[in-house]
């Protein structure tokens, strides 16, 4: 038996991706602005099998994924993980096509104003839902630097699973620090609270001047550029997995 792949309406296509309102898809495909497969298509009813959506042109470029897409941005400090809040946002590093998409691209998880490093985005719901499970064992790891020396006893303190944040009743399930000098390390979580880095050192008295994550489960970052992003492929997503 022959395998049929989804497909989906030209127009509804390009302005699901965020390209322009249906009416201006339907006008851009009828003059002549779209090809697929290298060949002029003018109906905007032109069923595009999903699978062959790369070979879908417009004003000759090629068009960008159809869902579910996961991309990775190597977010820089002052940018916050927000739709609709005040000042830089990380969308504002991504495509601007890409803030009206359908389904729109959602953090998964959060970095805070000043930190920076690994940022995923997806409209994969059940990726992200895997991702942030608590046994999805896609660790998150941090660079942290802090404000005064570290005392000697975070390690044990951070793993023992015991560990209650100034504010809140519940412990913490057990981290993995590891110094790397006098007031720097390295931080591996398995959940993610509020500012939960910032607070657990606050709680013992000290504070971070600055947090990067550099890799979720077995995804680096890499040599990503500071503000730059770049797709996920089906063997990214798997190695998020198997770190």
């Amino acid at each position: 038996m022959t395998k049929t792949h989804p497909s989906m309406r030209l127009d509804r296509l390009l302005s699901n991706l965020g390209y322009g309102s249906r009416k201006e898809m339907i006008a851009a495909i009828r003059n002549g602005w779209v090809t697929v497969g290298g060949v002029d298509v003018t109906d905007p009813g032109y069923a595009v099998p999903l699978d062959r959506s790369d070979t879908v042109r417009l004003d000759g470029e090629a068009i960008d994924l159809p869902p579910p897409m996961t991309v990775m941005l190597h977010k820089p400090a002052g940018y916050t993980c927000s739709h609709n809040d005040l000042g830089a946002l990380v969308y504002d590093l991504l495509p601007d096509r890409w803030r009206i998409r359908k389904p729109p691209l959602s953090t998964v998880g959060r970095l805070d104003k000043e930190s920076t490093g690994q940022l995923l985005l997806t409209d994969d719901g059940d990726l992200l839902h895997r991702i942030t499970h608590p046994r999805s064992h896609a660790a998150k790891h941090y660079r942290v630097t802090l404000r005064d020396p570290l005392r000697g006893d975070e390690t044990a303190l951070f793993a023992a699973g015991g560990f209650v944040m100034n504010g809140d009743a519940r412990p913490l399930k057990p981290a993995t620090w590891t110094p790397e000098g006098s007031s720097s390390g390295v931080m591996v979580l398995d959940e993610g609270r509020y500012h939960q880095i910032r607070r657990m050192f606050e709680t013992l008295g000290n504070l971070v001047v600055s947090l990067h994550r550099f890799r979720t489960g077995g995804l680096d970052l890499g040599d990503l550029p500071e503000g730059a992003w770049r797709f996920l492929d089906d063997a990214d997503e798997a190695t998020l997995f198997a770190g």
